[in-house]
């Protein structure tokens, strides 16, 4: 019945304009299945590979790596310079880009837009992220290119799988165990296997973990468990060309620290298709077609992780449903237009749609006999083009531009102002659209063999998402739906060497931000009775600066040095303070002895004070709280392969136990039976955690 469903719903995807999956990797070569996966690295990654290009890290997400393998995408992502986390407990973290959250960092999910359903950002799209499940992820710093959506100023990451065609038939894949502190416990199976015509590919993941304890042994509200099943079928009858077929299905249930009420369900239903056929004439490289349907349908409540207390304000558990409905498509060309030139074309397509339903009453008056109510619907179209074009053999331009129309409905009556109250909705029924435009230009210089330069300058219109259009107010009205786009314009600077024994990396960034949309928390506003406090969006005026560099060495051949640094600074210059929830300077070294079957490491990392901060003021996920002390952080890590595709790695985290937050992170919230000792979401303790893989 579901997967009757699912498909009924892809074919309406189809109708749809369908956008590119532009050619921005070479074409995909036959790869032999004896090569497919190579044996495993005994080494455990402390700090990111540098770029591989200009503002472009690949990072693979299977290979060993510390801090304590992450669970979802916000963890992974932590460990690149420029990335922070808002924690709110064990999971689901929101990532932060250069001080940039929520819609200004893209996501895909193997080319796919998904969209989370929480309007309090239980689930940003990396929630649905099991990182080890993916073969590769992809990094574009700064607005830098058209190819992949609309508005993304401070970055793209792409999480994207690679099925390539069997040279003949055979079986591959990789498994996982892991078991660390506090209960963590992660099982990961990933199996794929075909003939040179047809393949099929499975993977399974699970993780959980209890209640983790801070430095102070203080128990933290944040245990977890989460699964994900993923099936793909594919035809490749040539080298040039593949048909896939695809769905995921995946649930869980999360405890957070922050806030009254937990996560008590995250499903989500996904069934995609793609098309890909290469080398088709000599001037047409490329040819690529996605569509895809994602629906998110969760549940947040105050009784399923937590002890409900009945009181008078609140005589029965209280549930909170929403859902989205996201489809979507791609269509790229990838076109040979001289010699060296290449240029990709094409147009992209997204619709979603959220319904909400809750009930103050569970016990009386179940949420699940409530009707979903529609609070909001928005739609996008993109046409873009990209080009790639040396000028000479050590010059190269890369430019882009594209053109979205938005379409965005409020189909709510009335909007919540408190806990029990609502008021008219002033924006009842009315419609929005808006052509946006962004592009950009860069231009590289190849001064040494292995070393580059580069320069470039960036622009990106952002329409506003449905938190901060939908879920807030504004300052005049109960309805923020008004909301101005947010327009940026970034120049990008930077200098990467490959090459010698010594490879290094550096990459500064200022931006202007017209029309910045600022989420406000803690507004008074007038009520019946009074007053009250509201959470608003206003537009501002911005302005941000800031870089990363990282450098890595050998010494020796079996020393490895590996450093990075990451400052972000931005301003309000609207209200003439400091841009809020914008993360301290930090600072990451590694130092690792390597040896042909098992390495051994440590890494320190550590943070300065912030003392420039907006009290109220921030994004979706969070509001500034005041000024953070700066921490270092001492953590151990080693591995071993001790058989042909058998590899076991191993770690301390925060050896010292060291009691820490995030400049960022969410304050707490007074949980019952849990002891509120700090306030924001601390970190967790000294954790120990081992694991076992094998690749087959």
């Amino acid at each position: 019945m579901v997967l009757s469903r699912l498909c009924i719903r892809l074919s309406l995807v189809c109708a749809l304009p369908l956008a590119a999956v532009g050619p921005e990797t070479p074409p995909r070569k036959p790869v032999a299945k004896s090569a497919a996966k190579p044996e495993p690295s005994a080494v455990v990654e402390v700090t990111a590979p540098l770029p591989t290009e200009p503002l472009v890290t690949v990072l693979d997400p299977k290979a060993p790596r510390q801090p304590l393998p992450a669970q979802d995408g916000a963890e992974y992502l932590k460990g690149i310079p420029g990335f922070s986390v808002i924690r709110k407990g064990g999971t689901d973290g929101d990532p932060v880009l250069r001080g940039m959250a929520g819609s200004r960092v893209n996501m895909l999910l193997d080319g796919e837009q998904l969209l989370g359903g929480c309007g309090m950002r239980m689930d940003p799209p990396t929630a649905y992220v099991f990182p080890e499940s993916y073969d590769r992820i992809t990094v574009v710093k700064g607005p830098e290119t058209v190819l992949y959506g609309p508005g993304n100023s401070a970055g793209l990451v792409r999480f994207e799988r690679s099925n390539d065609r069997f040279q003949q038939a055979g079986v591959e894949g990789t498994a996982s165990l892991m078991g660390g502190s506090f209960g963590r416990n992660d099982q990961v199976l990933d199996a794929r296997g075909g003939t040179p015509s047809y393949y099929v590919r499975g993977i399974g993941t699970r993780s959980h973990s209890g209640d983790y304890e801070d430095g102070n042994g203080t128990t933290i509200h944040s245990r977890y468990t989460r699964w994900s099943a993923n099936a793909a079928f594919g035809w490749t009858p040539s080298d040039d060309a593949r048909m896939e077929v695809s769905g995921t299905r995946s649930d869980g249930r999360a405890a957070y620290a922050d806030r009254t009420m937990d996560g008590a369900q995250f499903m989500r239903e996904n069934l995609g298709f793609k098309a890909e056929l290469s080398r088709l004439t000599d001037r047409i490289e490329k040819l690529e077609f996605q569509a895809y349907h994602n629906y998110v349908d969760h549940v947040m409540d105050n009784y399923t992780l937590r002890t409900f207390t009945p009181t008078a304000m609140v005589p029965e558990p209280m549930v909170n449903n929403p859902d989205r409905l996201t489809r979507g498509g791609r269509f790229a060309l990838g076109l040979r237009v001289a010699e060296a030139t290449r240029l990709t074309v094409g147009l992209d397509a997204q619709a979603n749609e959220h319904t909400v339903r809750l009930s103050a009453r569970q016990w009386t008056a179940p949420v699940e006999n409530k009707v979903r109510m529609d609070d909001g619907r928005f739609r996008n179209t993109g046409i873009f083009g990209e080009v790639d074009h040396p000028l000479t053999e050590k010059d190269r331009l890369v430019a882009g531009l594209r053109a979205d129309r938005w379409h965005a409905e409020d189909p709510r009556a009335t909007v919540a102002i408190t806990m029990m109250a609502t008021a008219p909705n002033p924006t009842l029924n009315h419609t929005r659209d808006e052509t946006l435009t962004s592009g950009f230009f860069r231009y590289e210089r190849q001064v040494l063999e292995g070393s580059t330069l580069y320069a470039g300058v960036g622009h990106a219109e952002r329409f506003p998402d449905y938190w901060e259009a939908i879920s807030k107010e504004s300052l005049t009205t109960v309805s923020a739906f008004d909301t101005r786009p947010e327009r940026t314009t970034q120049l990008d600077l930077g200098w990467m060497k490959q090459t010698g024994t010594i490879q290094t990396s550096v990459s500064l960034f200022y931006g202007k931000v017209k029309d910045f949309i600022l989420i406000q928390s803690n507004v008074v506003k007038p009520i019946m009775t009074g007053t009250r406090l509201a959470t608003v969006s206003r537009n501002v005026d911005a302005t941000t600066w800031g870089g990363e560099v990282a450098v890595g060495t050998k010494v020796a051949g079996f020393l490895k040095l590996d450093g990075s640094l990451a400052y972000t600074r931005g301003e309000n210059d609207t209200d003439r303070r400091p841009l809020a929830q914008i993360p301290p300077l930090e600072a990451r070294l590694g130092l690792g002895y390597e040896r042909e079957t098992w390495s051994s490491g440590l890494l320190v990392r550590g943070v300065t004070r912030q003392d420039r901060y907006a009290v109220n003021q921030g994004n979706i996920v969070g509001q500034d709280l005041g000024a953070t002390p700066g921490f270092a952080i001492l953590s151990l890590n080693a591995g071993w392969k001790i058989a042909k595709g058998w590899l076991v790695t191993g770690g301390v985290d925060n050896l010292l136990n060291r009691a820490y937050a995030e400049h960022i992170s969410r304050n707490t919230s007074a949980i019952p039976g849990y002891v509120v000792q700090s306030i924001r979401v601390n970190e967790p303790g000294r954790t120990l955690w081992m694991k076992a893989s094998l690749r087959f």
